[in-house]
């Protein structure tokens, strides 16, 4: 992998996240989980480059993101759409992902996991963290939609430390 400043990735952030979907990673070499994740944002805020990332409070994942300050996110390519399946369909709790995925974790140098299939890794520190409110939804379908059972997402605002790309 080639550090990169986060300026210079090169990719379209929405058909990356969207259509080709990330792996949220959160914990240490002792523990850790990865999730699917297609909703996300990646761009510019104070003064910092920052990715969003949501993530429902009964995924496993969610007690690692909120025991740490860093975390990251891997893209795949085409190749890597099982593996992405996967981690999107069962839980860490009952399954040994990283087996089950075919994926090859790493740690980088602040001991944060990545997988060496990756195509683009992120590595992460949280800005902010709050939850989604019901009553902040100007656009109410949405709400109803998405969040049926009143169990919304919490938004972490991360600043991207460190980037990489496979050369």
């Amino acid at each position: 992998m080639e550090k990169i400043e986060p300026k210079d990735i090169n990719e379209n952030v929405i058909r990356l996240i969207g259509d080709e979907w990330m792996l949220v990673t959160a914990g240490d070499r002792e523990k850790f989980n990865m999730m699917t994740a297609s909703w996300g944002s990646m761009g510019f805020l104070w003064n910092k480059p920052v990715v969003m990332v949501f993530v429902r409070p009964q995924r496993y994942t969610f007690e690692f993101t909120e025991k740490r300050d860093t975390f990251t996110l891997s893209f795949f390519d085409e190749r890597y759409r099982r593996a992405l399946n996967v981690c999107g369909s069962v839980s860490g709790r009952d399954t040994d992902k990283v087996k089950e995925s075919g994926l090859t974790p790493y740690f980088t140098e602040a001991g944060n996991p990545a997988f060496e299939e990756a195509s683009l890794v992120l590595e992460c520190r949280k800005l902010y963290a709050d939850f989604l409110k019901e009553e902040a939804f100007t656009e109410r379908k949405i709400a109803d939609a998405q969040y049926g059972q009143k169990d919304f997402h919490k938004m972490y605002v991360a600043e991207i430390i460190n980037a990489w790309v496979r050369k």
